[in-house]
């Protein structure tokens, strides 16, 4: 009954900080996962054809994966401009991916250009990104 209770520090400020480079490195990889499926998406549109559908969900599912581990690591503490811009672009290349997906729900192969800004804006994020990894 004396003695108080001892406050338990889950991790020290390098420990957090080493957690919040692991999910960066994570978030990378699965950026890169799904970047080589959107490049089989992207090469299905580019000759005419619906893209698969398995490969679109698991596109869609690694990229939202990999936002939201984006987020974990903003949430986590004071995030460095590029990986604030890195999150808004790569959010921004998400929403033209439902608009892509839009096109595939209707069964019709989405616009050509639509693809590749999709693709330009997701490849200046995830760069983006990994220049924190580099830097």
């Amino acid at each position: 009954m004396g003695n108080p209770p001892h406050r338990i520090e889950c991790c020290s400020l390098h420990q957090r900080a080493n957690r919040g480079n692991d999910m960066l490195l994570y978030a990378i990889l699965v950026f890169a996962i799904a970047a080589i499926g959107g490049l089989v998406l992207a090469s299905s549109v580019l000759r005419g054809k619906l893209a698969p559908w398995a490969i679109s969900l698991l596109h869609a599912l690694l990229g939202a994966s990999g936002l939201v581990l984006l987020i974990l690591v903003v949430l986590q503490g004071a995030a460095p401009a590029r990986l604030t811009a890195a999150l808004a672009l790569l959010v921004l290349a998400a929403l033209g991916g439902f608009f892509l997906a839009s096109f595939h729900l209707r069964k019709q192969v989405a616009p050509k250009a639509v693809v590749l800004v999709h693709a330009g804006v997701a490849v200046a994020g995830f760069l983006t990104l990994l220049s924190l990894l580099l830097a």
